[in-house]
């Protein structure tokens, strides 16, 4: 079995767990996230931390329980893209943060980067919390000159979200392919390379462009453009669909809410937050599969706040901040019985955003060389200036 299968299943081994765990996590029953569990751990010296994080991944109020609980103030710099990530920690050599959150598929662009230091693994109090599927997800790709550098912190998806009350479409026939109907023309909105990719499983899957369900571009520069120079002549015909670019957690609710976008290809955690709120907004994988990712903590090489590095793991690496991290989030927990602490409402979004073999069918991001995201930039900024 080579290394990318072994990572196909086990991310799919987390996510059908984030099911039956249901039953098994109830119950632990609620616990309040400034409980005893920190402040009996919290460091004396207190401190503060250097977070470079998601936008939208550390939902209130996980910050600031875990402020209150130990004294440890967060700096939080928030970014929206791999891409933005990666350009901080370059320009600066990883110098002013402790922490980092790659993407799993990133490893290779990491590794390459050489601004990140293994964790300490005898330091986390909580790791045996971590879903074994999860951990091992991270440690497959993320292990490298002998050491571990990548954590789970949560899980999620690239699928299809639309307005319940103007796109007209049937759920049940949802395909990447539907981004592109004439009845959608001028609604649509996604990220330039995610669409790329959607266009090209959903080509994949009607057999117009046979790739291994895009496997095949990942394995040598011209295979890559042997496949995009299929999909972007189609992309860029199609330009007309696009109602807005997203590129946030947050332009991705405004689209919905304020932009009249009907239908996208987003993250399910800007969608699906709406939905909780009772927002006419519904998320679900198409019949091609949702694109499966998760997003992990990084100890950076320059990091000073060491101490309140593992301070900060041992609270995450607890059901209940795992379960408030998802809540809040829209995303998934990667710890054991975090779904316990998740609410009634998270869950049947969850439920129906993955119906019927959907969890079976995730399109997991297999690792990214650096030379596949140097000519995928350039066929997304071609897609988009189009």
């Amino acid at each position: 079995m080579t290394k990318l299968t072994s990572a196909q299943e086990t991310m799919r081994a987390a996510a059908l767990s984030r099911r039956t765990l249901l039953k098994s996590a109830a119950a632990l029953g609620a616990v309040g996230l400034a409980g005893p569990l920190y402040t009996r751990n919290a460091l004396s010296s207190s401190g503060e931390i250097n977070l470079l994080m998601w936008s939208d991944e550390f939902p209130d109020p996980v910050i600031p329980n875990f402020e209150k609980a130990t004294g440890i103030k967060v700096n939080q710099t928030p970014f929206s893209q791999n891409e933005e990530q990666i350009n901080k920690l370059q320009a600066t050599g990883g110098e002013g943060f402790d922490l980092c959150q790659p993407t799993r598929d990133r490893a290779p662009q990491f590794q390459d980067l050489g601004v990140l230091a293994p964790f300490d693994t005898n330091k986390m109090k909580n790791i045996g919390n971590v879903m074994p599927s999860m951990l091992e997800a991270s440690s497959s790709v993320w292990t490298w000159d002998g050491g571990l550098h990548h954590l789970p912190h949560c899980w999620g998806s690239e699928a299809i979200s639309w307005r319940t009350d103007l796109y007209k479409g049937n759920p049940a026939d949802l395909s990447f392919g539907s981004l592109w109907a004439e009845d959608v023309k001028g609604h649509v909105q996604g990220r330039p390379h995610s669409l790329l990719l959607g266009i090209g499983l959903w080509m994949d899957a009607s057999g117009k462009l046979p790739s291994n369900r895009m496997l095949d571009a990942f394995k040598d520069p011209d295979s890559m453009k042997k496949i995009y120079d299929q999909i972007l002549p189609f992309a860029i015909e199609h330009k007309p669909w696009i109602k807005q670019f997203w590129d946030s957690a947050d332009n991705t609710k405004s689209g919905l809410m304020e932009n009249d976008v009907w239908i996208g290809q987003t993250w399910d955690g800007p969608a699906l937050s709406l939905k909780k709120e009772g927002k006419p907004v519904s998320y679900q994988a198409p019949k091609e599969g949702a694109i499966a990712w998760l997003d992990g903590l990084s100890l950076v090489k320059a990091a000073k706040n060491i101490d309140q590095v593992y301070a900060l793991l041992e609270y995450l690496q607890t059901p209940e901040v795992s379960g408030a991290v998802a809540d809040g989030s829209g995303y998934n927990p990667v710890v054991t019985g975090a779904d316990a602490f998740l609410s009634d409402a998270a869950k049947k979004n969850f439920q129906e955003a993955y119906p019927g073999d959907a969890l079976k069918n995730l399109w997991n991001r297999p690792p990214e060389p650096s030379w596949f995201a140097e000519l995928r930039t350039q066929y997304a900024d071609k897609f988009k200036a189009a």
